[in-house]
């Protein structure tokens, strides 16, 4: 596994980079970028010229990562060249929310295999419904490691973009399967966030819209926990206040849900993933030090993981984390990215985004989950000798 990496700056210009490739024999190419990058029209076709054998996938952002911090409307360019992994991708455009479910079973069915050993979804982030999307991949292939995210725009919830080769639109999901047993993978998920007041039951919901908590319309709650000061700002500042998903038996929070709307007309909620009936749930609250430990304990799943893999091997590791927290810890956000190279070392690569939704297995298992809030982490390595 070969990684090569380029950057540019919120000032620079694609024409700043080295007139050569740095890696021209690439399978895969990872772009992340903002709303106003992408849309420049030039960026599709400078990858593929520049890495012409690649498959090149991207989304747009509300933060860049790399591994000296995050950055706002920079470019983020990671070329893969795998030596035995076999790759194969499949994308297709969004007909609505209401098809998610549908639309990733194609997707799945394109790429399942006996040799699949886990997938990569970048998904458009305000035009989907990314539990039902995960659903529809696991109706198909069953319980293997999906990672990636929900693109974002900034923080402004207008429209993200995707990138397919030579191709940049809204409402698109594009899926990379990876097969063989050379590919080494591990993942890692935590939020740090601490649940607040007291447990709510949902009465009522139609899969991430809730109406009601215990009886009661779900918005007039809602605001009289964070207080008017914050209501005037929803559903912005409804960032800082997700829900989380007490689940039966575990100490720690695995699940939480972003807020993405308000509906005044039905006192409705409108949450990044699947809130059910029945479910418990508590609103959160946070701080930096909380949060930045969050991720840390994201990469110490990831090590714990790899097992007898844990080597000085070339690795990356694909940060996916909320724009929810990024806005907590605001231009402090980069001691979460810190923490987490910290712990996986100088031989892992970094790249990812803040994102409208991430995707990873829950802790220790191979069962994914749409998270919200959370510092996901996607590791991927080769062992030749496999």
């Amino acid at each position: 596994m070969l990684i090569r990496q380029e950057s540019v700056d919120a000032k620079g210009a694609l024409k700043d980079l080295p007139a050569a490739s740095p890696l021209p024999t690439a399978n895969l190419v990872l772009t992340f970028s903002s709303v106003k990058r992408f849309s420049e029209g030039k960026l599709q076709s400078f990858l593929k010229a520049r890495y012409p054998t690649a498959q090149i996938i991207g989304c747009t952002t509300s933060g860049e990562i790399n591994v000296n911090g995050v950055f706002d409307d920079s470019i983020q360019i990671t070329a893969i060249m795998w030596e035995k992994v076999v790759q194969r991708v499949a994308q297709t455009k969004m007909s609505g929310m209401q098809n998610s479910f549908e639309t990733a079973a194609l997707l799945g069915k394109q790429l399942k295999a006996d040799t699949l050993k886990a997938l990569l979804v970048i998904s458009d982030g305000l035009n989907v419904n990314g539990s039902e999307l995960l659903k529809g991949f696991q109706s198909v292939l069953g319980e293997i490691p999906i990672i990636g995210g929900l693109a974002g725009d900034g923080g402004a919830f207008v429209k993200t973009l995707q990138l397919f080769n030579d191709t940049v639109s809204d409402g698109m999901i594009i899926a990379v399967g990876l097969y063989g047993d050379s590919l080494i993978v591990s993942s890692g998920a935590l939020g740090g966030w601490k649940p607040y007041g007291p447990p709510r039951k949902i009465t009522k919901s139609e899969k991430n819209i809730v109406y009601e908590m215990d009886g009661k319309p779900a918005l007039p709650l809602y605001r009289m926990y964070i207080g008017e000061a914050f209501s005037k700002g929803l559903p912005g500042t409804g960032l800082k206040f997700p829900l989380a998903i007490i689940e039966e038996g575990k100490r720690d929070v695995e699940k939480i849900r972003t807020l993405l709307a308000v509906n005044a007309n039905d006192n409705s909620l409108t949450f990044a993933g699947n809130v059910e009936e029945g479910e418990t749930v508590r609103l959160c609250q946070t701080n930096h030090d909380r949060l930045v430990e969050g991720a840390g304990a994201a990469a110490e799943l990831v090590m714990d993981g790899l097992g007898e893999n844990k080597t000085n091997q070339t690795g990356l590791a694909l940060c996916v984390s909320c724009v929810g927290r990024k806005g907590v810890m605001a231009e402090l956000v980069v001691d979460e990215v810190k923490q987490v190279q910290q712990i996986l070392g100088a031989k892992t690569s970094i790249t990812g985004f803040y994102s409208y939704g991430e995707l990873a297995p829950r802790p220790n298992t191979s069962d994914s989950v749409l998270h919200n809030q959370t510092m996901t982490i996607g590791y991927l390595s080769e062992n030749v000798l496999a």
